[in-house]
């Protein structure tokens, strides 16, 4: 499909395509995507500027229902036609405007974004932040879950679960990757090959580009598909495309896809790896002759995320489950320090490439549970902000950080055990995201009465496994 810049491109696009339907979409203040459709007919120049109305009361984290008129703006950008729909259909990602003062919504959280990039710009560090995030999922056979006064479960099932090696399944024909075992085997174990394949290719049609597709570490169908970096808003774009296209394409297959952190007891989680470099004119400004080839500016922003990692865990790891996966031994980094090749560092130096367009830093700690429009945001706001400061990010470790004798671990500052803690470190912790006015205090102090409130249903619950320590006292 052709690139699309202005409301024309994308009207032409609908003639040419023939396309009846016009499919809008945001997000939502948590994370996931929303809609409504139109008939391709009826859109006309004057929507992509003065937008279409809809009840913002009915969203998640957002309006009153005495102010719940919004107006959603069409990005002609964005544009991709649906590989899914029935009918041939133009989905068009959208902005959050108020009806009223036509301003962008300060709750929107691809407007949030956008304010962060700009805030880069205005500070003069830089024009760009590339991101690159790793996704990680699973691809379930059967999902079953409940909970009610009375009783409380769920049941996970997959082909390729080792729980099942022992299972009659006339025939049980073997190769299910054994726990923690999943990483890179080839079909017959790796039974998903064809399926993320067909995902990967899907993305690639819709706009989304491919670097590569694999199995991952655990069992019961842990796959990953790594996209091309691209700019900050951009790549937030392309992660609820990616999200989408997994999701949907696993339907299409009478299987279910999940980004859900820790459906696992025992194996490794999902996480959501995230690359950052900032450039300026074209040249890499992470690049250097420092510590890993990086320059005084990379190490900077290390140090910012690394001070300010309790915090963003907030958004970068929102769930609650997101907490059972930041935990020593599966590969989630729980210690707040930085290496190259050390996958066990919060922040790791990759060292596959020599070159200086390669250059970056990876954030480890974030997970796909995250609304990728805020966790990215948050992230840029925590480097800039080490720049800034010219924040120190201390010695790196380059020893497995596990292995540290406890009196030298002790010395390393470690990750929030809960979203509790870390809403708690964010409401201490938010100067830097209030800069240039990208969070403002009322997303900041709705975020976390929002998150609190998840954090407060789990707690009111009692667990199957408290029944196992509890039920005999």
């Amino acid at each position: 499909m052709k690139e699309l810049k202005t409301a024309s491109d994308a009207l032409a696009l609908i003639k040419e395509e023939k396309v009846e339907v016009i499919d809008l979409r945001f997000i939502d203040f948590p994370g996931i995507w929303q809609h409504f459709s139109v008939p391709a007919r009826s859109l006309d120049v004057d929507d992509f500027e003065g937008g279409l109305g809809f009840d913002g009361s009915s969203i998640r984290g957002w309006q009153s229902i005495n102010e719940s008129d919004m107006l959603i703006v069409p990005d002609p950008t964005t544009g991709f036609i649906d590989p899914f729909m029935a009918r041939k259909t133009l989905v068009v990602i959208c902005d959050i405007r108020d009806p009223i003062t036509g301003e962008d919504y300060t709750r929107d959280p691809r407007h949030i974004a956008r304010k962060a990039e700009s805030y880069l710009q205005s500070t003069g560090i830089g024009d760009t932040a590339f991101f690159g995030p790793e996704a990680e999922f699973f691809i379930f056979d059967d999902i079953r879950f409940d909970q009610n006064e009375h009783s409380g479960y769920f049941f996970i099932d997959s082909e390729e679960g080792a729980w099942n090696s022992g299972n009659d399944e006339q025939p049980n024909l073997g190769y299910k990757p054994r726990y923690k075992e999943g990483y890179f085997p080839v079909p017959p174990t790796d039974s998903l090959h064809d399926l993320r394949s067909e995902m990967m290719l899907i993305m690639d049609e819709i706009g989304v580009p491919v670097e590569a597709q694999h199995h991952e570490v655990a069992t019961g169908g842990q796959g990953e598909i790594d996209m091309r970096f691209a700019p900050m808003v951009e790549m937030a774009d392309r992660m609820m495309k990616y999200k989408y296209v997994v999701k949907n394409t696993a339907r299409r297959y009478n299987k279910t896809a999940t980004f859900m952190p820790k459906p696992l007891f025992n194996d490794n989680g999902t996480g959501m790896h995230t690359h950052l470099s900032i450039w300026n004119g074209g040249e890499n400004l992470f690049a250097g002759d420092g510590y890993a080839g990086l320059s005084e500016m990379a190490l900077h922003a290390i140090g910012g995320i690394l001070r300010h990692a309790p915090a963003l865990l907030a958004f970068t790891n929102p769930s609650t489950n997101s907490y059972k996966r930041l935990v020593p031994g599966y590969e989630a980094p729980v210690n707040l320090a930085y290496s190259r090749r050390n996958r066990s560092a919060a922040v790791r130096i990759p060292m596959y490439f020599t070159s200086p367009k390669a250059k970056r830093a990876e954030f480890r700690c974030p997970d796909p549970s995250c609304n990728p429009y805020l966790a990215f945001a948050a992230l840029l706001m925590a480097a800039v902000d080490g720049i800034m400061t010219k924040a120190d990010p201390g010695e790196p470790l380059d020893r497995d950080l596990y292995d540290l004798p406890p009196e030298e671990l002790a010395t390393v500052p470690t990750t929030p055990a809960s979203l509790r803690e870390a809403l708690e470190r964010l409401d201490g912790d938010h100067e830097f995201l209030t800069k240039g006015d990208v969070f403002t205090d009322d997303v900041i102090e709705t975020w976390i009465d929002y998150k609190a409130n998840e954090a407060q249903e789990m707690d009111l619950r009692p667990h199957p496994w408290e029944f196992h320590l509890y039920y005999d006292i």
